[in-house]
């Protein structure tokens, strides 16, 4: 199940029910409204340990660099979604910006200036003496709360980052507000089926080894669930598509390796802090028994989730009235039978 599919089912019992009654006929706010507001939300990732994680994989830099192939590539896909748009930007936000890699695919053609917001300070000074092509202003900033003043940004994309976000209907919120109408949210995030090799491997050598499941690799987002979360944050004219990267490995150990140094390592509140060696050992050889290629390598698969919601906006076009059509159907396609109700 999806993580954004679980709600706080405890929230109604820690008030008594003479103020739930207060809230309900004071005139004020519903019980309901008064709840959803000091409620936090269901916390699934320790965001203290994400960070701490991003900041020791951006000090060391060499490894860093080395494995910035996957955020590079769906960096520039996300910029080309943007390009697809014909708007040329005068500044355009990035939430969870990391290190830099989408500033490495835009160019002056589609913008003025790049706001990066991440919320590792280290990751987003790891290369701080770089040259982009267009202008950047780095901001530490918490991607789950970003800080905006209302309708006061044309664009707002995000790579790779959501995945961590507990919040995420309230991070799109907070997004929708501080776009301009017409405004444009492009993000991209790892989806329900990414590592699944990974995911299915550890699960099996710890139920052979241990008796049971550990949370060894974090829960993520499925498709069919983004829509409905761009839908709810306000956003219209919603656009979401998925893809598949694969990447060969020599062993399971060398992708655990990336992970880690891409600063991705597991960040769910209930995780195990440890993995017996054995264990680990097992779930490298079930991983390439079960998924192994010809050639002695193995695969790991990265879905992504690209989504596109727009501020809604009196001049974006809308569907036509039910019973508006002109034409029937069977004449524009040149059928010749019809069907009478």
């Amino acid at each position: 199940m999806s993580k954004y599919l679980l709600t706080v089912g405890s929230k109604w019992q820690k008030f008594p029910s003479h103020i739930l009654r207060q809230y309900t006929t004071s005139g004020k706010e519903t019980a309901r409204e008064y709840l959803d507001k000091v409620a936090k939300p269901f916390e699934v990732f320790d965001r203290r340990a994400k960070r701490q994680q991003r900041d020791r994989a951006a000090a060391r830099t060499v490894n860093s660099r080395e494995v910035d192939y996957l955020r590079d590539e769906v960096a520039a896909r996300v910029a080309d979604r943007l390009l697809d748009i014909k708007r040329r930007y005068h500044t355009v936000v990035e939430l969870g910006a990391g290190c830099g890699h989408l500033a490495k695919a835009v160019d002056d053609d589609m913008m003025d200036r790049l706001i990066m917001c991440e919320f590792s300070k280290h990751a987003l000074n790891r290369d701080a003496d770089s040259q982009y092509d267009v202008e950047v202003e780095r901001r530490v900033m918490d991607e789950e709360f970003p800080e905006f003043d209302e309708e006061s940004l044309d664009a707002v994309v995000s790579s790779l980052s959501m995945h961590w976000v507990n919040d995420l209907p309230g991070m799109l919120i907070q997004v929708r507000k501080a776009l301009v109408p017409d405004g444009v949210f492009i993000a991209a995030m790892f989806g329900g089926d990414s590592l699944f090799e990974l995911r299915g491997s550890l699960q099996l050598a710890d139920s052979e080894r241990s008796g049971g499941i550990a949370a060894r690799v974090s829960p993520l987002t499925n498709t069919r669930d983004v829509g409905n979360l761009l839908n709810r944050a306000g956003l219209t004219l919603s656009t979401v598509d998925i893809d598949s990267i694969v990447v060969n490995y020599p062993t399971m150990l060398h992708l655990v390796s990336d992970i880690n140094a891409m600063g991705e390592g597991n960040a769910v509140v209930q995780r195990l802090s440890y993995i017996r060696r054995d264990t680990l050992l097992a779930a490298s050889a079930i991983y390439k028994e079960l998924y192994g290629n010809k050639d002695g390598t193995i695969p790991a698969t990265f879905q992504v989730i690209y989504m596109i919601g727009w501020k809604p906006d009196p001049s974006q076009p809308k569907p036509l009235p039910r019973g508006s059509g002109k034409a029937p159907l069977g004449e524009i396609f040149g059928s010749s039978t019809s069907k009478k109700l």
